[in-house]
């Protein structure tokens, strides 16, 4: 038996997980899974998945397989999104990225200890919109000139993000709500792909500014494992190019006081309004590798998770319009009722009634299919009983 085919107009979150294990992040925080499949035509180029959190529809977009990476490939990806599903009210970015640590900043009071398994969340400061499109600008006398400027978090993903700042302090703390979606998920998922790895695989070197200066290993004092996540807030560099120049990343950092580098809101900002979410999984080194990915795409689910759980939606906000359909029904049964009395009357009726049904109803499909597109699923259907 096929899977229902599921509507684009019933969802109003797009949850963007480009790499395949923050897309399994993101299926393994949903609340429920919907079953089923969007209908694809030429020209599609991407998979969607559905579900729900907390009574929002969530539609998952994710990369194919092999798909190159950077900010146009992001870009792609939402202007599908966007085209396919128009009842979208904000998407969320959700996935991994390199953290900004700032061990020895002046001044002192921007000392950030950001460590692998971190959270990094969006949002503007002061003349940022929170997004830095780093390496789209101008080239000129006076250094490099950013302005690739990107569209704000949208002001309902803030404000849910402020309510848990201020009611949730240390929100992946051992027994807090976050840390009981994390383990939730962690119980379910498969091995132990999404678990910790050891405090003692989170290597940090530090450079000191100066080109010929060799970097500097940093020793850290192991976090409390009740408490081994924690959440940043603040600006997030884009760009195009994967980082592994401690200098740059360094420099990059002083300049536009961030707090991670990734690849794909730059493409994705100023297309839909988007929140992002971020795992910290390396330090944009050649310490680089993905042994921190699954952890880190996971806390950054659970993050976003926390996001929809804090906007509750208007009860049937998000349905399908089932007057179209209804009354459809209520023409057709008249028309049955008028054709069985035309049969009673006179048989050599009978062979015109199909013909009129179908043209009355392609007249009503051509007044309702532009305020209902699946109404026309079922035409064929109807046709095929009446024929019987």
């Amino acid at each position: 038996m096929m899977a229902p085919t599921l509507s684009y107009d019933n969802y109003t979150i797009a949850w963007i997980a480009v790499l395949p294990v923050e897309a399994e992040a993101a299926l393994g925080v949903l609340d429920k899974e919907h079953d089923g499949h969007f209908e694809t035509v030429r020209g599609d180029d991407y998979i969607y998945i559905g579900g729900e959190i907390n009574g929002h529809n969530v539609v998952v977009a994710t990369w194919p397989t092999g798909q190159n990476y950077g900010v146009g490939s992001a870009a792609a990806l939402v202007n599908q999104v966007k085209a396919r599903f128009r009842n979208i009210w904000f998407a969320l970015l959700v996935g991994v990225a390199a953290g900004l640590p700032n061990i020895y900043p002046k001044p002192p009071a921007e000392h950030r200890d950001i460590r692998l398994g971190d959270v990094l969340v969006c949002v503007p400061e002061k003349a940022s919109t929170g997004i830095i499109y780093y390496d789209l600008g101008r080239d000129t006398e006076d250094g490099f000139l950013p302005n690739g400027r990107q569209a704000e978090t949208p002001a309902i993903v803030r404000a849910a993000i402020g309510d848990i700042k201020l009611r949730r302090k240390k929100p992946f703390k051992a027994g807090n709500i976050f840390g009981g979606y994390l383990a939730a998920f962690q119980e379910k998922a498969d091995e132990d792909k999404f678990l910790c790895p050891s405090q003692k695989e989170d290597i940090l070197f530090i450079t000191s500014g100066e080109m010929a200066s060799v970097p500097e290993l940093i020793e850290r004092v192991p976090r409390d494992e009740s408490e081994r996540t924690r959440v940043w807030y603040g600006n997030i560099g884009s760009g195009s190019s994967m980082m592994r120049n401690p200098r740059r990343r360094d420099m990059l950092r002083d300049e536009y006081n961030l707090i991670g580098l990734e690849m794909e809101a730059a493409g994705v900002m100023n297309t839909l309004p988007t929140g992002v979410i971020r795992g910290v999984c390396d330090y944009g080194d050649g310490q680089k590798n993905k042994d921190w990915q699954p952890y880190a795409a996971a806390v950054a689910a659970v993050y976003a998770k926390g996001i929809l759980s804090t906007i509750t939606p208007k009860a049937g906000q998000v349905q399908t319009s089932w007057w179209p359909f209804l009354v459809l029904i209520i023409y057709i049964s008249q028309d049955i009722v008028t054709g069985t009395l035309r049969l009673a009357y006179s048989g050599f009726e009978s062979k015109f009634y199909l013909s009129d049904l179908s043209k009355h109803l392609t007249i009503y499909l051509c007044r309702v299919v532009k305020y209902e597109p699946n109404i026309c699923n079922i035409y064929p259907s109807i046709l095929y009983i009446l024929s019987l």
